[in-house]
């Protein structure tokens, strides 16, 4: 098991990194789940949003 943390500041390119990320690691036969720090809580996939555009890339939720 790998885990791999991806900090930067807002509007950085992070979900773009993971975007492109996800397919990749799935490529090799990894299984990709993602963890967001939420801490207004609400709903997760909303599209657009980041949470929604990880599950599009392909990582499990």
């Amino acid at each position: 098991m790998v885990f791999l943390s991806v900090i930067g500041w807002s509007k950085s390119g992070k979900t773009t990194f993971i975007e492109r990320l996800i397919p990749a690691l799935r490529k090799r036969g990894m299984e990709v789940v993602t963890v967001k720090h939420h801490p207004e809580g609400g709903e997760l996939d909303i599209p657009g949003k980041d949470t929604w555009r990880h599950r599009q890339a392909g990582a499990k939720g």
